[in-house]
């Protein structure tokens, strides 16, 4: 077994540190929970380019309470070679020779992203990230993808355990369409800025911070449970 495996074998059985932890990290067991949204060309992550990618840091407030913190979104330029099927842009909108898309290299977007959620990590006193996604197997499977190919260091994601709201949407409101999860839970969901890794990031992000307070709420989780 490789170090870095042991090390996530010891996050799975709960060996953290002795002494006091930050709510969040208490909260999750020292994983910080991190929504990404990806756009790409199609749906094999091996072979498809990943086009958008965008994540937001989720923080605690005083009352034990999640809220989406900071947004981090960039158009990606597709990789040597990449497929893209033209049923993909149709479906997403976007437009590859758009004067104004500003695309720029997988290994860029990744590197600046990171950054942002290793300052989000230290903050929060938390190891490593978890990935939050609706239909979270996808979006994991592109982002991994995407390190391997750029080969970006210390990739701050768990690289197979994620948060899917698409499940948590179906127990919590009996939706699994982010579109109508949303609208059920009362967050208000625009159809025609849907499929843009920006917007769908965020609406997944108060999604998943609504369902996690409501479950709180609820007397599923309270602040001094360890």
């Amino acid at each position: 077994m490789s170090d870095e495996n042991e090390i996530f074998e010891e996050e799975l059985d709960g060996s953290f540190p002795p002494g006091p932890r930050h709510p969040m990290a208490r909260r999750f067991r020292g994983y910080l929970p991190v929504v990404v949204d990806v756009e790409t060309g199609g749906f094999n992550a091996g072979t498809d380019a990943l086009l958008e990618i965008a994540a937001v840091t989720i923080g605690m407030d005083e009352s034990g309470y999640l809220f989406p913190e900071h947004t981090y979104f960039f158009r990606v330029e597709p990789f040597e070679g990449a497929n893209i099927e033209q049923a993909a842009l149709e479906f997403t909108g976007i437009k590859l020779d758009h004067p104004l898309r500003m695309a720029v290299p997988e290994e860029q977007a990744l590197t600046e992203i990171f950054r942002g959620i290793r300052k989000s990590l230290k903050s929060n006193g938390c190891k490593r990230a978890i990935l939050v996604g609706h239909n979270s197997s996808f979006d994991l499977g592109f982002l991994n993808a995407a390190v391997n190919r750029s080969g970006v260091k210390r990739n701050p994601f768990h690289p197979f355990s994620s948060f899917d709201t698409a499940t948590l949407a179906g127990l919590a409101y009996g939706q699994t369409v982010l579109a109508k999860a949303c609208q059920t839970a009362g967050i208000e969901f625009d159809n025609r800025e849907a499929h843009s890794a920006r917007y769908d990031t965020e609406k997944t992000a108060e999604l998943f911070c609504g369902i996690v307070n409501r479950w709180k709420e609820f007397g599923g989780w309270m602040e001094d449970d360890h």
